[in-house]
């Protein structure tokens, strides 16, 4: 009895050796025919090496992208600070100049902070003044003219 369950435990060996064999072969040659297909793929290239290369590029153009978008918004950021909103009004300051030479003009920020710049023409001489602006109102009293850039500048923001 014990020699009979030997010789099938020897037989069943064989057979499992048999189709590990077998399997290998057959591995072996799956992979032939896959390198062979990559390679058909990628046009004599390593298909594997290039879509490695092609994970490397992507990451690379995915971190630039990051970068460049952190630096987009570092410049809108500082671009709130920039002058953004003008406006500009002539006027005749006194009745015997014409041709409206005297101005008034607004330059804001996004936040409605800056300076009016109010030019007075005489015939003999020529003054500019300066009143800074916080939030769309001045310390300083305006004049009729820089109250008048001051809402054209509010009015004329580019989005």
């Amino acid at each position: 009895m014990e020699k009979w369950i030997i010789i099938w435990l020897l037989v069943l060996n064989v057979i499992l050796i048999l189709i590990t064999i077998i399997t290998n072969i057959r591995v072996k040659n799956f992979q032939l025919k896959n390198i062979n297909f990559m390679k058909k793929l990628g046009n004599g290239n390593n298909l594997e090496e290039m879509i490695k290369e092609y994970i490397n590029i992507t990451n690379y153009v995915n971190q630039k992208s990051c970068m460049i978008e952190a630096e987009v918004k570092k410049i809108e950021k500082n671009m709130m600070n920039c002058i953004q909103k003008i406006g500009v009004v002539r006027y005749n300051a006194f009745n015997d100049v014409g041709s409206n030479l005297s101005f008034a003009i607004a330059l804001l920020d996004a936040d409605n902070n800056g300076i009016v710049l109010n030019g007075v023409y005489a015939r003999d001489t020529s003054s500019i003044y300066a009143k800074s602006i916080i939030l769309g109102e001045s310390q300083y009293e305006l004049s009729n003219e820089e109250k008048q850039a001051i809402k054209k500048a509010k009015e004329n923001k580019k989005n």
